[in-house]
This record gives C-alpha cells, structure tokens and sequence, in this order.
C-alpha cells in the first residue's frame, strides 16, 4: 500500500453553510428517514396489496424486490451523479421522483403498474440516503460530524425498527395505499426546506466545471450485476437457491458483471464508483464492518418478530411491540455516542459495540426457548441492539479518516450501499438457515421418535390416556397423541435453528470485534482527521 493511500490529507475548507447545520442536518435527515422508512413499512402489507389487486403472495414480494433492485442501482453512484448534476440538484430530483412515486403507488389501479411505480420510488430513493449523509459530512465541522452521524444514525437504524409496526397499524386502521400517500406531505415540506437552506460547497462547483464523462460501461455493469444479485437475495430461498436456474443464471451473471466492473472502474479514467478508494486500508474495513452491521441489523430484525410469530404465537402487533423497546434504547443511545465520538477513539467505540453485540447474541443462545415470556423478548430485543447504538455513528466517521473533502459523495454512496446489500445478505441468510437447520434439527430429534424409545412411548401412552379422558376414541387418540408430538418436535426443531442463527451471529460479531483494533487512529477532536502517532 503506498504511502499516499495510507496517509490521504482531509481537506480543510473554510466554506460554511448559511444556515445553522442542526436545521440542515434535520431536514436532510427527514427525508433519509422517510426513504428508509419506506424499505420496510410495505413488509406487512404484502397480503393485502396481493388480495386488492389480485395476485399470489408469492408474486406480491416483488413489490419488495423491485424497489430494492432500483435502489441498490442507485446508491453506489450518488456520489458521482451528485458531482455531475449538482448534489442540491440531485438530492431535490431524488426527493421529488420518491414523493411523486409514492402519490402513483398509493394510487394504481393494477399490480403490474404498482411494480413500475415501486421501481421508480426505489430510484429516487436511491439518492436520498446518501445525499443527506455527505451534507452532514460537509456541513459540520469536523469535530462535530460524531453528532451529526447521530443523527443520521437515527434514521439508519431506528426507522427499519418501527417501519413493520407503524406499516401494520396503517393497513390494519386505514389501508394499504396509505403507507405510500402519507410521503406526500412530508416529501413536500422537506423539498420546500431543502431548496430554501441546501447549497453545494465550492469544491462541488469546481468538480463540476471540469467536465464529468457518462460511463456507459461502467453504468451497464453495475446495473445487470447489481439488480441480478439483488434478486438472487430476495428469492433464492424462495426459490431452493442454486437448485433454481433462475437463481443459477442471475448468479452467474451477478459475479461476472461485478467482477468485470470492479476491474472497468479501477483503469477508468473516470470512474462512477471509485473502487481505488479501497487501497486505503481503513476505508475497506469501515466499509466492511457496515455490511456486516447491515447483515446484524436485519437479521435480528426479522429473527425475533419471526420467532415470536410462528412459534410463541404472537400477532403482528404484539411482535411489533416487543421491538419497539429496541427502536427506543438506540434513539437515545445515538446521541450519547455522538458525544462520546468527540472523546475517544472512534476504534475503540467501534469494539465496544461488536463486543456488546457478540455478548448480546450469544446471551440470546442461552434465553430463547418455547416458554419465553413477552418481558423475557423485550429485554432480550433491548440487549440485542444495545451494541448497535455503539456502531453506527462510529463506522460512519472513521470512514471519512484520511479522506479528502471532495471524496464524501463517494464515501457516503459506497458506506451506505454496503450496509443496504448486507441487510438483503443477512435477510436471506438468516432465513436460509433457519430452514436448513430446522431440517436437520427434526431430522435428529425424529430419530429418538421409535417405539424401541421407552421415554417416547410413556408419552405417546400418556397423552392418549389423556385425550381418552377428554371423550375420544382410542383410535383417535392415539392418532392426535401422535400428531402432538410430531408438532412438538417441529417446534423444538426450529427453536434449536434459531439457537445456531443466533450462535452465527455471535461468531460474526466476535470476529468484527478483532478486526475493530487494526483501523486507523483519529482525533477524537477532529472529526476524519487522522490522529498523530
């Protein structure tokens, strides 16, 4: 690694903002929060929007997978459309293709526009996220990006929390064409506040008189390569993975098309991702370490509320509530670690948090069981994403160390485009596994189901005595004894899966936890800068 990509001097610019930066970095913040609110309010309305417009449950996921599609397009280039169109200009244009295709969602007639309408609201929410974290980054001064990232941070982690709960409320209480209509209003507050308080610093102008080339291969690429593996995630399991042909085929074209864009972008003289960022050391890690945060996120996401409703019984609502506690321990953790990023290093924040995290999912190893209590979930969920808070904020800051200022487009594009492929990553894999250990697991415990099993036949003889009592006949309550323990097993089964998932998750974490100390120093006063020694 050469000394020039170890050691990239930050920018220091005397350019600020008008306006104060909290009253920027709160409108920014609104709408990423609306985007990423959106990339998981639609999840409970799935059944619904299949029985109004008259489609399978299976076909309404794409619903799902057309947005994400278009938004994984979408994010890693922001940086370089913001360059090359203005990043006001840009982050105005993304807000208004989302609020309009949120209004055409809200109102189609037909399932075949809803996904065209869903495909366009993933693409303009494609640059929302990353717009708004790169105008923090500018914005701020670099001693007080930590809190800025807070807050950011608040829309990152907390609106994928209470999106399912608030999604269920409005399709149970209204309908679900309102989870779409109601980004009209605050999609049109927020683009008034954005052309009223935004402006681009002057690198940006001077980047743009240059000149900015379209990259047609490059574009190309990344749209085959990228929208191929993001429908490999979301339907893989679905569709038994490699078993498939489909899947087999979108694989294949997703390495090849990813593989030739990393090595187009690397010798392009004008790249839309720039993939040579990654010599830098430390970028490579924080990047990393986001996808990984991604897969932890999303996986605990739809563990527990999984968990909860097929094996424990709960409702939509019930599961939602015992998340909730979760959403609120990060909206007040976020600010705390902001402040705590401008006294110590961002490293050492960093293991703190895969070490709370590591403890957490191993702890979740130890306490989930069928007996489980809705205050037992609560505390448990609170401990799952108590590391989480100690993440975010941090990974995001030690991103930009050593990076110059004209680069946090492009940090901001890559940062948060890993951390939205790890939680598609971690969504599948979680899912994946519990269905493959659940066989394996039953597979085990139906081996101990024998009549040579002195144990097993005590119980099956005890329940049939026992649904005898309740009036049965001895046939048939031989028949439901059996048909008991067999719905027994399925259910120890699949809770010993979701014990190895958590144990994954442990492993995961634990492994982050080591890395966290090979990352570079920074001031914790100075924001990227890089500290001395």
């Amino acid at each position: 690694m050469s000394a020039a990509a170890q050691a990239l001097p930050l920018e220091q610019s005397p350019w600020a903002p008008r306006y104060n930066p909290w009253l920027i970095g709160v409108v920014v913040a609104m709408a990423a929060f609306m985007e990423v609110l959106d990339t998981s309010i639609a999840n409970v309305a799935l059944p619904y929007m299949a029985g109004s417009l008259g489609v399978s449950n299976n076909d309404s996921t794409w619903v799902l997978t057309s947005y994400l599609v278009s938004n994984a397009i979408v994010l890693p280039i922001s940086g370089w459309l913001a360059v090359t169109f203005g990043r006001k200009r840009f982050f105005m244009a993304c807000l208004a293709i989302f609020t309009v295709s949120s209004i055409l969602c809200g109102l189609t007639p037909s399932f075949g526009l809803l996904l065209v309408f869903r495909a366009l609201q993933g693409a303009g929410g494609g640059g929302l996220q990353p717009m708004a974290q790169a105008i923090m980054a500018d914005t701020f001064p670099p001693e007080k990006r930590g809190l800025a990232f807070a807050l950011y941070g608040i829309t990152a982690v907390v609106a994928p929390t209470i999106g399912p709960t608030l999604g269920g409320w409005i399709t149970f209480s209204y309908s679900w064409r309102w989870i779409f209509l109601i980004n009209f209003p605050v999609g049109l507050l927020t683009l008034g506040l954005v052309f009223r308080l935004i402006e681009d610093p002057p690198y940006l102008g001077r980047l743009k008189s240059a000149g900015v080339k379209l990259d047609y291969i490059g574009i190309a690429f990344l749209a085959i390569g990228v929208g191929a593996l993001q429908i490999v995630l979301d339907k893989g399991q679905e569709d038994d993975w490699f078993g498939s042909h489909f899947i087999l085929t979108l694989a294949i074209v997703s390495c090849i098309c990813l593989t030739s864009l990393v090595i187009w972008e690397w010798f392009s003289k004008n790249p839309i991702i720039e993939v040579r960022l990654f010599k830098n050391f430390n970028y490579l890690s924080s990047n990393l370490m986001m996808f990984t945060l991604g897969i932890m996120l999303f996986s605990s996401l739809v563990t527990m509320p999984l968990f909860l409703q097929t094996l424990l019984g709960y409702t939509a609502e019930l599961a939602g509530l015992v998340l909730s506690g979760g959403g609120l321990v990060l909206l007040f953790a976020m600010p705390i670690v902001g402040q705590l990023t401008t006294k110590f290093q961002a490293r050492y924040i960093i293991a703190l948090g895969w070490g709370s995290l590591a403890i957490a999912m191993y702890y979740s190893t130890q306490r989930l069981d069928l007996l489980m209590s809705f205050n037992a979930a609560s505390w448990l969920r609170v401990a799952q994403v108590a590391g989480l808070g100690f993440l975010f904020v941090p990974i995001t800051l030690i991103s930009y160390v050593g990076m110059p200022a004209e680069k946090s487009n492009a940090v901001a594009g890559m940062i948060n485009f890993m951390r939205n492929i790890g939680s598609s990553v971690g969504t599948s894999m979680v899912t994946t596994l519990i269905d493959r250990r659940s066989e394996y697991h039953q597979s085990v415990l139906v081996g101990h189901t024998t009549p040579g099993n002195q144990s097993f036949q005590n119980l099956i003889n005890g329940s049939t005595q026992l649904f005898m009592h309740s009036g049965m006949s001895p046939p048939d309550a031989l028949h439901r004894a059996y048909a008991s323990v067999y719905q027994a097993v399925q259910a120890q089964a699949a809770t010993l899966a979701y014990i190895d998932t958590f144990m994954v998750l442990a492993i995961g974490s634990a492994i982050m936890f080591l890395l966290s100390f090979v990352l570079r120093k920074n001031d914790p006063h100075g924001g990227g800068a890089v500290a001395a020694g």
